[in-house]
This record gives structure tokens, C-alpha cells and sequence, in this order.
């Protein structure tokens, strides 16, 4: 299996630093309103990418944390004249909503910075220890030139930095012994949050908080550290460099970035008034189908947001489900329990579309070919199934679509919704209508069924329905 490790920029084969166990973090939202598409993409690329690795047998151990202390949460607090705390708990339990509904699996742990001050205290207390960091009335700074190998992961020269780079002269530069240095801890002002320290009363840097928490769940040294490109600096450079001070080994072996998403074209802000919710997407769309139009493209491509590609997402999704729900159809009515000879041989035939899906996982896990196979296998499965196949091929062919849209966390498998008595009754006489030739009372039923949301098929095998 190989990863592009933004470390080293190329690609590397995987190998865990425990045999058969990977260590995983991914960075999650500060919540401080409901999560938009921007972070639904690492959610669901890096959720896929720990399917892939259970899938493979790995026993995972994933980390994604809540940032609920930051000046967006505690501006939107004041705003609405409530607790910090209040708008943290309120947007993380809208937050699990939405990664309920876009098949995002719990992480192993979701830690919340706000729980973990007193490691991030330790930490902070080590670097200064250590001569890494420093205090000036009240705010501590790590010496970003003390540590050598600062910009190895950004590829970023400090010099460079220096004299174009705005991005780390944080408040307080004067205070700082150099410009680059960036905080580890800072005061508190009126109104704010805060917490003890040595120093001052004060809340941690945002940097500081991943670094704690992945050490915390996680240990010193991890396999994967994960997130949007738009980490790759400061945040995650500054993990790396207060990590790797701090507990004096390697932190993180691969380093895994999606690239950005854009709206129609143009970056997502809310200037432009494009800026999308995943909640505002669940009013026009099943979740599932962003999660399959964000699978559409490989993570490290930048993927552009439209309606017309939504719809397209909307057609392929309907393509898989519909097989699935074809399968268990004719898997109700099978008049044979066992494969035949010939089912046999039609079924390892499969193996070549598994095959073809884990090689594209393998390779840097890309999920538009694995999508791709998906396909196949169902175009396949089409085209080898009737009424005649026997109950054993069907379930068979069943689930190992299923397996495999498990692994993209593409829900195929719905569970059979029941038709009130009057729906039923109505589906009943339609039948009795066509069978005794009254053609204008069975098409009557079907238009009335259609106003109530429910689509007939008709087939050979018997009326299929589905919910519009």
C-alpha cells in the first residue's frame, strides 16, 4: 500500500510503526456554527482511509479533535450573550449530525481541547524547560529557530519566512525575542474563557492543543497525521516542531493533505455569498450523495462543487442502490437455494473487480477508480442475474457489493422501509386491474402512487417501488 507523504513529496509504502495497528490523527472543526463542505472533505477522505485500512485488517486507533476554545467561538458567544461552552456543546452536537448523515464513523476518541489543558500546561512547561520556549508577561513563544528542522514538512526556508510571511506574527510581536516565534500560551482578556497556568491566567495557543491531544491518545510517535492542505502551515509545521522538541523523537511517520474544494469555480467564502453548509446540503440532497461526489476525485486533486456535478453524484449512487435493492429482490423471490456450476464460475469472475478496487485504494487510495470498479461489478451483477438464479449467487453477489461500499462508506444496503395498509391495498389493485386488461384503472393507480412519493417498476420478476 502506498501513500503520498507530503514529508517527502512522493509517494511511500505504508508500514506502521506496530504490525497491524495504525495510530491516526485528523484534525477536526472549530465549532463555532454548523460545518460547511470545506470540512466535509477531510472528514470523508480520511474516514474512507481508515475504512480501507480496517478493511485490510488494521486495528485503528483514530483521533479527531474538537477545537472548542478559539477567538470565532468565543466572538460568536458574545454575539448571542451566552457561554463560550454553550456555542461548543451546540455546534459539536450539530457537527455529529451531519457526520451521522454523511456516514462518518465515531473516532476511536474525540478529544476537546477544553479537557486537556493541563497536558497542554506540561507540554508548554517541558518546551521551556528544554530551552525551546519562553515567557514575556504572560505569554509564552516558542523559538521557532531553535528547532532545526523547522519547514521541513512546508518545505518553507525561515529566511524566506522572515521577509515575505506574515502568517506567524501573531500579537505581542515587539515581545518576541523573533519575529517567527508563535505563541504557546496567552493572557486571557476581559470576558474570555480561561484557564491556570504558571504563566498567566490565560487559554493555550491553537497549535499547542493537537500536538497534547495526539500525544495524550495517541503516544509520542504516530503513523498518520492528517487534515486540509491549508494546515500543511502554520498549524501543522508548528505540531511538528513543538512535538518533536518536546518529546525528542519523530512525530508523525506519514503526512496526508486533500487539497482544496471549490464552489462553481471559485473559492468557497462567504464574501463571494457561496459559502455552503453541509446542513444547507442536506435540505437538497441524501448526505450520501456528497459523500460519493466527494470520493469522486482522488483527496490530493482540487474538486470544484457544482450542481450539475451533484446530480451526476445523485444518478451514480441511484446506479449502485438500485442494483443492491434489484439483488435482494430477486434474492426474495429465488426459486433455487445453491449455486449451479456456472454461477460458480460466473462468481469468481468477481474477484477481478475486487482486485481492481483495491488496487486503486492501494495506490494512494484513490477512490475515483475504486468507484470505478464499483461500477464494473455492478454493470456485472446486471448482466448475470434472473429470476432463475439461485438464492446462494444472489447473496453472494450481494455482499461483496456490499463489502466493498462499505469501504467508500456508501450505504447500499437500506433497510426495507414498510408501505402503510393503503399504499399496499393500492399496489394490490393495480395488479387485479392489468390482469383483468383495465389498463386505464392501473394507470390511474400508478399517477395516484406517484403523487404520494412512490415510483412502480414493473419487471418480470414482479413490481419493484421505490420512494421518490
Amino acid at each position: 500500500m502506498k501513500l503520498y507523504n507530503t514529508l517527502s513529496k512522493r509517494k511511500e509504502e505504508f508500514v506502521p510503526l506496530e504490525e497491524g495497528k495504525v495510530r491516526m490523527y485528523v484534525c477536526g472543526p472549530t465549532v463555532y456554527n454548523f460545518i460547511h463542505i470545506g470540512n466535509a472533505r477531510p472528514m470523508i477522505v480520511f474516514d474512507t482511509v481508515r475504512r480501507y485500512l480496517e478493511y485490510k485488517g488494521y486495528d485503528v486507533n483514530f483521533v479527531s479533535n474538537f477545537t472548542d476554545v478559539d477567538d470565532k467561538i468565543i466572538k460568536k458567544a458574545i454575539e448571542e450573550g451566552v457561554s463560550s461552552e454553550e456555542i461548543s456543546k451546540r455546534y459539536i452536537a450539530e457537527c455529529k449530525k451531519d457526520m451521522e448523515g454523511m456516514n462518518v464513523k465515531p473516532a476511536t476518541t474525540h478529544p476537546l481541547a477544553t479537557q486537556e489543558i493541563g497536558g497542554m500546561v506540561e507540554m508548554i512547561r517541558t518546551l521551556i524547560e528544554k530551552g525551546y520556549a519562553y515567557e514575556k508577561n504572560g505569554t509564552v513563544y516558542f523559538r521557532t529557530r531553535r528547532f532545526e528542522d523547522y519547514g521541513k514538512l512546508s518545505h518553507k526556508n525561515l529566511d524566506d519566512l522572515r521577509s515575505g510571511e506574515r502568517s506567524l506574527l501573531v500579537t505581542g510581536e515587539d515581545e518576541k525575542e523573533d519575529p517567527l516565534d508563535f505563541v504557546l500560551w496567552k493572557p486571557k482578556k476581559e470576558g474570555e474563557p480561561s484557564w491556570e497556568s504558571p504563566w498567566s491566567d490565560g487559554r493555550p495557543g491553537w497549535h499547542i492543543e493537537c500536538s497534547e491531544m495526539s500525544k495524550k491518545y495517541l503516544g509520542e510517535q504516530i503513523d498518520i497525521h492528517a487534515g486540509g492542505e491549508d494546515l500543511v502551515f502554520p498549524h501543522h509545521e508548528n505540531e511538528i516542531a513543538q512535538s518533536e522538541a518536546a518529546n525528542g523523537k519523530e512525530f508523525a511517520k506519514y503526512w496526508m493533505h486533500n487539497a482544496f474544494l471549490n464552489i462553481d469555480n471559485r473559492k468557497m467564502s462567504k464574501s463571494l455569498g457561496n459559502f455552503r453548509t453541509v446542513r444547507e446540503i442536506s435540505e437538497q440532497y441524501d448526505l450520501q450523495v456528497l459523500r460519493f461526489f466527494m470520493l469522486s476525485a482522488h483527496y490530493r486533486s482540487p474538486l470544484n462543487f457544482s450542481a450539475d456535478l451533484m446530480e451526476a453524484s445523485k444518478s451514480g449512487l441511484e446506479r449502485i442502490v438500485n442494483a443492491a435493492d434489484h439483488l435482494k429482490f430477486l434474492m426474495g423471490n429465488a426459486k433455487t437455494e445453491e449455486m449451479t456450476g456456472e454461477e460458480q464460475e460466473a462468481y469468481a469472475k468477481t474477484q477481478e473487480y475486487v482486485k481492481a478496487f483495491e488496487n486503486a485504494m492501494e495506490d494512494d487510495f484513490n477512490t475515483a477508480d475504486a468507484a470505478a470498479a464499483v461500477f464494473d461489478l455492478v454493470k456485472y451483477t446486471n448482466t448475470t442475474v434472473s429470476a432463475d438464479s439461485s438464492k446462494e449467487y444472489l447473496q453472494k453477489l450481494f455482499d461483496r457489493l456490499v463489502s466493498l461500499t462499505d469501504v467508500l462508506g456508501l450505504i447500499v444496503d437500506r433497510k426495507e422501509e414498510m408501505l402503510d395498509a393503503e399504499i399496499e391495498k393500492l399496489i394490490e389493485e393495480r395488479q387485479a386491474a392489468r390482469k383483468a386488461k383495465d389498463f386505464a384503472r392501473a394507470d390511474a393507480i400508478r399517477d395516484e402512487l406517484l403523487e404520494k412519493g412512490i415510483i412502480l417498476k414493473d419487471t418480470r420478476e414482479g413490481v419493484q417501488w421505490k420512494r421518490a
